[in-house]
């Protein structure tokens, strides 16, 4: 650098400026040295800055260009070479420096900006993280509130408070101006004003469905702000609002229509919804924001999963009231129908009881008038109407046995018996009728059919007895042909199946005649009561009365079936019936005691007690006619007291059905026989109970009291010399029922 020894100026321009570059170069060194005391303090109060070494450096390249500028003070006036050769030194040096400075920059700048970019990716996620902290508030708040609402609304099952318990809450969480709920009505085509905040009685109102500010919002599940002039907003009195306050409306699903049904609203399948509109105050700046939204949308959800559930409560309410009227009423019919059981089977009893002793009275005599000398005309007569009385005492049998069938009352008296006896039995009391018409009779017996078998042989004896007499009955030419085998099983009976065991078999009865025939078509009528089909009544024989229901319900009984199978009018039909025995060895056969029949019974003293004179009278005449004393009494009392150890049977009346404790004294004076002869009991009579009654639970209870024997009215004369030989010969009656 070339110095000058002297300046002289020129001008006084010049020494102005000159004044001005030492002012600016003395106020320039100032700043400069200024500057490294601010760097000092910054790198002392900044324990973390990494380069303090670079700011050393700056800090030397400041205070250089200062202490330059500083120097540059001396060379406005003369100044010496020293002065020269300092700002020489002050200039190179502060080259040096700032050739050094500017060189670290070039590797200090990248580092500084990343550390700036990093601070304001810091700064950005701060930012999200503070958003994301008050979205959580905001949710937590959210769901604190959607708790307490959906407490509220779930604390009751009745629609009408969930519904009004909603729109309170709501009020109150959101600070609503109004809120309101719009209900379909029962035509579906309108939405009803049913409920508001502030109004308790809402006008009820109604907008068209197919409005499209109602159609905007049933098409999403979303809340949906709408103008607050639509018509489902106009709710709040506008006089002196400067401005309405923001609506939204969302839809409530109504998932299942019967939830709001009144009384009979019809059922309708397609999917319903009802509109709550939410408004904010009026005259305000605040706006609907997301987390609110949110919250409607969830409320409105939850109202929905209430409304299902009190639907659900009040369905079951309802089948709960109308199942408990069902049962009353089920009770009451139960009550009804057992009362009406016990009447009928009462009033059969009884007509039971009043028809036998006339019945009794008829036979008896028959029976006394049949062994005296008649002419063939009178004893023609007189076999008449002992058939017919028979058969009326059967008429009677099959009405008490179908009602006790139909009760379920009805049990079979199993034990075992001869098969190929009873079927002798049936042909022989069939045959008389049958030689009369002139029909034969065969019986085919197959050569695997057990002899002895166990079973009810007085119900198949009936049922058999039915079916053949039917067979004779309706047939006016032929023949017919009894057939009875071991049943295999086929394909004519489709619904009946059947397991034999070892213990049991089936057995198959055919009846098959060459009659008239029946109609196929009216072939299922013959088993109901009192049926009379055109084929039959063409036969001028009547119908089928009550022989074969009570056959198809004994056959029933005893697990079997049957059916009737013809080709038509004029080809005659077959009966085949299948049902359940056991098989039983002959060795276990318990003998039938031999029963010597006596002529009479001379001198054989007989005591009867009966309240009915006709039947006291008719019984006594059949014990005289087979030749014994006999002493009558009508009351309890006196039997008691007339009864002695020389009479040998006493037989007493004891039914009166359908009264259930009359004549009970007429059971106990059974007991009071046995207490009088208690120290002669090888003295006592014979007790045996006349009867009407044919229910075994009588003959029963006549045993426990300790009666002998039970003997079913009507009787016969030869029934009446039976009974005296198996009592006398065995001192028990086996069988009289």
């Amino acid at each position: 650098m070339e110095v000058c020894n002297c300046i002289e100026p020129q001008w006084p321009a010049d020494e102005l400026l000159m004044k001005y570059q030492y002012i600016s170069d003395f106020f320039i060194a100032v700043a400069y040295f200024s500057i490294p005391l601010e760097l000092i303090y910054f790198v002392k109060k900044s324990a973390v800055f990494p380069y303090r070494w670079v700011l050393v450096q700056f800090g030397a390249f400041i205070v250089l260009c200062g202490a330059t500028h500083l120097i540059n003070l001396w060379t406005f006036t003369t100044h010496s070479r020293t002065v020269a050769l300092v700002m020489t030194t002050a200039k190179v040096l502060t080259a040096v420096v700032s050739c050094a400075t500017a060189l670290m920059l070039v590797h200090i700048i990248p580092d500084l900006l990343s550390v700036k970019t990093r601070e304001l990716f810091l700064k950005n996620k701060a930012a999200e993280l503070d958003r994301e902290m008050g979205l959580i508030r905001t949710q937590e708040e959210t769901g604190r509130h959607v708790r307490m609402l959906t407490h509220e609304i779930r604390s009751t099952l009745d629609r009408h408070t969930i519904l009004k318990t909603t729109l309170v809450e709501l009020g109150r969480t959101l600070a609503l101006e109004e809120c309101a709920l719009w209900m379909p009505t029962r035509t579906g085509l309108e939405l009803q004003l049913s409920y508001t905040l502030r109004q308790q009685h809402p006008v009820e109102y109604t907008v068209p469905i197919q409005l499209p500010v109602i159609s905007q919002v049933f098409a999403t599940s979303r809340a949906v702000k709408i103008s607050p002039n639509s018509p489902v907003a106009r709710l709040r009195p506008v006089s002196g609002k400067y401005m309405l306050g923001e609506v939204v409306a969302v839809r409530v699903p109504l998932l299942h229509l019967s939830n709001f049904q009144i009384n009979d609203w019809p059922e309708l399948s397609t999917k319903r919804y009802a509109l709550m509109v939410l408004m904010l105050p009026s005259d305000s700046a605040r706006q609907w924001h997301v987390h609110e939204l949110e919250l409607v949308e969830v409320v409105a959800d939850q109202v929905a999963v209430a409304l299902s559930h009190a639907a659900i409560l009040e369905e079951s309410m309802r089948a709960r009231d109308l199942l408990m009227e069902q049962n009353v009423a089920l009770d009451l019919a139960r009550r009804e129908a057992e009362t009406a059981i016990r009447a009928r089977n009462d009033f059969l009893a009884v007509m039971n009881h009043e028809m036998r002793t006339p019945m009794h009275a008829i036979i008896a005599l028959s029976s006394l008038l049949q062994e005296t000398e008649l002419t063939p005309e009178q004893r023609l007569m007189v076999e008449t109407i002992l058939k017919s009385s028979n058969l009326l005492a059967t008429l009677m049998n099959d009405v008490l046995d179908l009602s006790r069938l139909e009760d379920g009352s009805l049990q079979l008296d199993l034990g075992t018996f001869n098969l190929h006896t009873l079927f002798r039995e049936v042909l022989n009391l069939i045959k008389p009728i049958a030689v009369v018409k002139k029909l034969p009779i065969t019986l085919n017996l197959a050569p695997d059919l057990p002899e002895f078998v166990v079973g009810d042989e007085k119900r198949l004896m009936q049922i058999i007895l039915n079916i053949v007499g039917n067979a004779v009955k309706f047939s006016k030419q032929g023949s017919i042909s009894v057939t009875a085998l071991v049943y295999k099983s086929d394909t004519r009976a489709p619904d009946f199946f059947v397991v034999p065991t070892g213990s049991h078999f089936y057995l198959r009865v055919k009846v098959k005649d060459l009659g008239a025939g029946i109609n196929p078509q009216e072939i299922p009528k013959l088993f109901t009561k009192f049926a009379q089909t055109q084929s039959l009544a063409t036969r001028s024989s009547g119908g089928s009365g009550l022989g074969l229901a009570i056959s198809k319900r004994f056959v029933n009984l005893m697990e079997g079936n049957i059916w009737i199978e013809s080709d038509g009018l004029g080809k005659g039909c077959t009966a085949i019936f299948d049902v359940k025995l056991g098989i039983s060895n002959e060795s276990s056969v318990p003998k039938a005691p031999a029963s010597p029949r006596h002529a009479n019974f001379d001198g054989l003293k007989v005591l009867v007690m009966d309240e009915n004179g006709v039947s006291r009278m008719v019984t006594k005449g059949l014990l005289v006619h087979l030749g014994c004393e006999v002493t009558t009494a009508s009351t309890s009392e006196e039997c008691l007291r007339v009864v002695s150890h020389e009479h040998k049977v006493v037989f007493m009346d004891v039914c009166m059905p359908g009264v259930e404790n009359y004549r009970i004294e007429n059971y106990q004076i059974a007991l009071r026989i046995h207490e009088k002869f208690t120290k002669q009991r090888h003295q006592r009579p014979l007790l045996v109970a006349l009867t009407g009654n044919t229910d075994k639970s009588r003959k029963e209870k006549c045993m426990s009291f300790g009666l002998d024997g039970v003997l079913l009215k009507p009787v016969s004369l030869d029934n009446m010399r039976n009974v005296l030989s198996d009592l006398l010969e065995h001192r028990v009656l086996y069988e009289a029922m």
